[in-house]
This record gives structure tokens, sequence and C-alpha cells, in this order.
């Protein structure tokens, strides 16, 4: 494989920003598990600003692709953005939230066969197989305990609610596999635009964070009235959960511009495996720093989705019988 130097530093970028980044939203939601919409609003906020200046140069740009174009884009983007920061608040554990969003390849199986009409290896198929297998597991003994049978009514509502959060972290899955086919057939018609669809993912939804305006401004105040921390230069105090923040979205700029420059340089099953890999990294240091709890069958749902990852995507062989013709990109 022939990476060209955009896609190398796309991929430096990749490693660096979402690592940090997801370091940073562990910090947070320890902190504040609610904030899952102050932060979703003000990453699109600081990218829809940097992408003003620096990408529309003032709304003076040419843009390539049409606003109506971008519409289902940008509608798909922002659900799974939002979902994704806010099922913190139904006590979905952090490395649960790493391993079932490491499921992209099956929906993106799934709906890679039904729209673009391609086809698979077998390997791949028990690859897709592997990965359900291992998401299962460890869903399952990521579960709330039921704890004392004095306790069910409200251990039944932290299992309804934790089921409320498995579920849309499974719906924005389905709906991001969809959002990378919807792009990839926009770069085929417009060509490579990455810095504007970033762009303009991030700034036509704003005006929908005033629907969560109330839910934004009262955790927003919260970060005010909790912890503090001195910076030791300067000697301000700040609020621990905004230094958070802004290391986050920082962080998230750099990670999610990169994956943009990655989808123009490289295929989306290339893509695919690199943000899992990533994953991965996440998911260990997440453990091992953060000390989250992590059981025997943690583990093993952990390697059966990332070796079906890498079954998948042909970097473990699997031995064949005979040749097989994929139509894969």
């Amino acid at each position: 494989m022939n990476l060209s130097t955009r896609a190398v530093l796309a991929i430096g970028g990749v490693f660096l920003g979402c690592c940090s980044g997801v370091v940073f939203l562990e910090l947070l939601v320890k902190l504040d598990p609610g904030a899952g919409n102050l932060i979703t609003a003000a990453q699109f906020a600081f990218i829809s600003l940097e992408g003003f200046i620096f990408t529309s140069r003032f709304g003076l740009a040419k843009r390539v692709i049409s606003l109506k174009d971008y519409a289902l884009l940008v509608a798909m983007f922002f659900l799974t953005s939002v979902c994704n920061n806010y099922v913190f608040q139904f006590n979905v554990p952090m490395t649960l939230h790493m391993i079932i969003r490491g499921g992209s390849l099956i929906t993106n199986m799934c709906l890679g066969t039904m729209i673009l009409k391609r086809s698979y290896r077998l390997s791949q198929y028990i690859s897709v197989v592997m990965i359900s297998v291992g998401i299962f597991i460890c869903t399952y003994f990521s579960s709330p305990d039921l704890g004392d049978k004095e306790n069910t009514n409200s251990t039944e509502s932290d299992i309804f609610w934790w089921l409320v959060g498995v579920l849309l972290l499974v719906v924005a899955l389905f709906v991001s596999s969809y959002m990378g086919v919807t792009q990839e057939l926009l770069y085929r018609r417009h060509g490579k635009c990455a810095r504007e669809a970033l762009y303009y993912t991030h700034l036509l939804p704003l005006p929908a964070f005033l629907l969560m305006q109330e839910n934004i401004r009262t955790h927003w105040i919260q970060a005010f009235a909790g912890e503090s921390y001195q910076l030791p230069l300067l000697g301000v105090t700040v609020p621990l959960l905004l230094l958070y923040l802004l290391g986050n979205v920082l962080a998230q700029h750099l990670c999610i511009s990169s994956v943009y420059t990655l989808t123009t340089e490289c295929s989306s099953l290339t893509v695919t495996l690199i943000l899992t890999l990533r994953k991965f990294i996440s998911l260990m240091f997440s453990i091992l720093y953060f000390r989250n709890p992590f059981t025997a069958y943690h583990w093993l749902g952990t390697v059966l989705v990332f070796v079906g990852t890498l079954m998948f995507a042909d970097v473990i062989k699997v031995p064949k019988r005979g040749s097989q013709a994929v139509k894969q990109e």
C-alpha cells in the first residue's frame, strides 16, 4: 500500500487527535456524566469558527458541493455526534462505548451489500460473526449488576436506561456507516473536498443546539460551580471541567479533520482499519490508566472484535479454498 504524504500526516493526526480526545472525554464524563450536549456543542462551534475563517474565508470561498447535497449528510452527522456523547448519561462505560463503536465493520458490510451491491469473501463473513459475538459478550457482561432484591425497582430502572444508551450507540453506528456511504458517493461526484465537508457538516447543525439550550446552560453553570485548577505559570484559577473541555475540543478538531482528509486519500476499508486500531489503543489506555473494570469476558470479547477486524481487512490471512472474486474497492 503506497500512502501519500497527506495520508501519512492524516494517519498521525488520527492517532494523536482521536486518542487524546478520548482521554479528555473520559476525564469530562467522570466529572459530569450529563455534559454530552455541552461537549458536542463546543466541538461544533469551534470547528465551525475555524472553518469560517480558514475554509470559507469569511464566506467568500465558492462551495464545491451544494447545500442541498449536504442536507442528509449534516443531519446524519449531527445525530451520531449527539448520540455518541449523550449516552454517558445512561451509565454506559467508556470501554463498552469504544467496543460497540468498534463494530463499524458490521454495519459497513450490511450497507455495502444492500446499497453498493458489494460481495465479500467467506473469511470476511466469518470475521463479522466474530465481531458480533465479541460485542455481544462485552455488552452482556457490562450490563448493570442486578444487586440486592431490595433495590429491584431502582436496578430495573438503571438497566432500562442503560439499554436505551446501548440502543442509541447501535443506531448511531448504523447512521454513521450510512453517512460514510453518502460521503463516498458525494466525493465521487464532486471530487475531494474534505475541508469543505468538515466545515459545513459542523456549521449547518448549529441552530439545532438551541433545542438543547437549557441542558447546555445547566451543565455550563455546573462547570463553574465544580472543581477548579490553578494554571502554574499564569496563576489564574479556571474550572477544571472547562480546561478538559478545551483539550477535548482541540483534540477533536485534529481528529475529525484528519479523518475527513483520510477519506479522500484512502479506501473506506483502509480508513475503517486505521480507526479500529486507534480505538484499540484508546481502549487499552482507558483500561490501564483509568483502571476501568475489565473482566476476562471483556478481554475475550475485545480479542474477538479486533481479530475479526484484522481478518476482515485481510491483515490476518485465512487459508482459502481456491480463488474467490471479490468486488471490493
